[in-house]
């Protein structure tokens, strides 16, 4: 218990020490005009209430990701402690900071337009292609979750049909992606926001209360499958410690943040909230279940993260946690699976030029969009999704190589995105060489090999920042 409750301190320090350090070294200012003002057309660029950012910015990022990740990152024990503390605070807030204000520094555009201006238009189109295939796998798979556990709620007649279901999730998706922003995502988002924190923190005072034994760091614990700790809890756990899909969601909220100063609030702040509740996920998944771990992993076999989540929640919470669990696990994915298709129709609008003033401007993108997301939902995700979390943290990744270059542009501080790159190389790396679905290759090849690749790509950023440094003083 006592890792948990450090554990949870160091992530309200860090957002208060390095969160603070991260905003200095970008250079946050309040007396620029951001795209809010600047660009304000009652649709995508609406000014807001920064309270009101942050919920909607924490549930835009949050989905299934802090639960079910964390359960699964359980599974490795108190390991997971560490990795979410180290990678939220020093990788994922990092990652969510300057992908919302880079964003924010370039009239609100999408992430793959900014990685562009820093990268190259070759980097652009990949990613182009990474964010698009995301959001669609995000997007349809947080259509069929729903609807098939809605249809398995105890209903009678057509709400027992998950068609139906599937038919009115995609129908409040359609109309979330085409209004304008404030008249449905920040209406109802706050809601589910308040409801996700208040669901997380009533987990984490009954583990108190009841004195659960959480194991603390330190406590041997392998992965019932066996699964080495690195590189695979780094990519199980990827939303509480750090994951390239909230930089598809940033440039969302960029375009209604009133102020710079605003930044470390809604982007830094949302980011160390989600870790938070990943962190008391992971603790009561490893003490709740009698056998610890191995009773976790037997549930998990029964009825997956779904089961965990239902039977944690009504154990220490009663009836009114099984009410929150079932918001949650129903209401998360829907509202990051309509933000989804949104981001996606703004990735179009930025790729095509086309302005999203007009109400028919946004069909032209949206329709098609929904229509390729309806026929995705009849083909079987089970390989491809496979990919989904390397890809995922694979975008983190590239993000974090684009800040570093970006605040080398700036001539500021580069290691603060440049140390989370290279990690985050080695992770992707090695993964990619030694998992079932890459490579395949043993850990004596694929842990060295992802080392030196990281820190050969850091060596080789390092030398081209000096380069073009000591130049610029040669020419002054």
């Amino acid at each position: 218990m006592i890792s948990f409750i450090v554990a949870l301190l160091a992530l309200m320090v860090g957002y208060a020490l390095y969160g603070s350090v991260v905003e200095k070294a970008f250079g946050a200012d309040p007396s620029r005009t951001t795209p809010a003002y600047k660009l304000t057309d009652g649709v995508d660029f609406v000014p807001l209430s920064w309270p009101r950012i942050f919920l909607i910015q924490f549930l835009n990022i949050a989905g299934l990701g802090p639960i079910f990740g964390a359960i699964l990152g359980a599974l490795y024990g108190p390991s997971a402690f560490i990795w979410i503390v180290f990678g939220c605070i020093f990788a994922g807030a990092v990652h969510d900071y300057f992908s919302g204000m880079m964003s924010l520094r370039h009239d609100g555009k999408s992430i793959p337009e900014v990685v562009g201006i820093y990268l190259g238009l070759r980097v652009r189109q990949f990613m182009r292609i990474l964010s698009i295939v995301l959001l669609l796998l995000v997007g349809v798979v947080f259509m069929v979750g729903p609807a098939s556990l809605l249809s398995n709620l105890g209903f009678e007649g057509i709400f027992a049909n998950k068609s139906f279901w599937l038919a009115v999730i995609i129908g409040y998706y359609f109309i979330a992606t085409i209004l304008p922003v404030d008249k449905v995502i920040a209406k109802i988002y706050p809601l589910f926001a308040v409801a996700l924190l208040f669901m997380a923190v009533g987990i984490a005072v009954m583990l108190v209360v009841n004195d659960l034994p959480v194991p603390e760091v330190g406590t041997p614990s392998n992965h019932p499958a066996g699964l080495p700790v690195w590189p695979m809890l780094c990519i199980t756990i990827a939303c509480g410690a750090i994951s390239g899909f909230h930089a598809t969601q940033s440039p969302l909220m960029a375009r209604c943040v009133p102020n710079e100063t605003f930044g470390r609030r809604v982007f830094y702040g949302a980011m160390v909230a989600e870790g938070v509740v990943t962190l008391i996920w992971a603790a009561a998944a490893m003490a709740f279940f009698p056998n610890g771990i191995g009773g976790l992993s037997e549930v998990l076999d029964q009825g997956g993260p779904s089961l965990v989540v239902n039977e944690v929640a009504i154990g220490l919470m009663g009836s009114l946690g099984g009410m929150l669990a079932i918001l949650g696990v129903i209401a998360c994915p829907i509202t990051s699976g309509d933000t989804a298709f949104r981001s996606l129709r703004l990735i179009f609008a930025d790729m095509l030029n086309i302005g999203q003033v007009h109400m028919f401007h946004r069909l032209v993108l949206a329709v098609p969009v929904f229509l390729i997301g309806y026929l995705l939902t009849l083909v079987d995700f089970s390989i491809i999704w496979r990919y989904f979390a390397f890809s995922n943290q694979a975008l983190a990744t590239i993000v974090l190589w684009t800040a570093a270059v970006y605040m080398a542009v700036q001539d500021k501080n580069v290691w603060i995105p440049l140390v989370p790159a290279v990690f985050m190389t080695a992770v992707c790396t090695t993964y990619i060489l030694m998992a079932p679905e890459g490579l395949a290759l043993s850990s004596s090849i694929a842990w060295p090999a992802g080392a030196l690749v990281a820190l050969a790509s850091g060596l080789v950023f390092i030398v081209k920042v000096s380069g073009k440094r000591q130049q610029s003083e040669e020419m002054v």
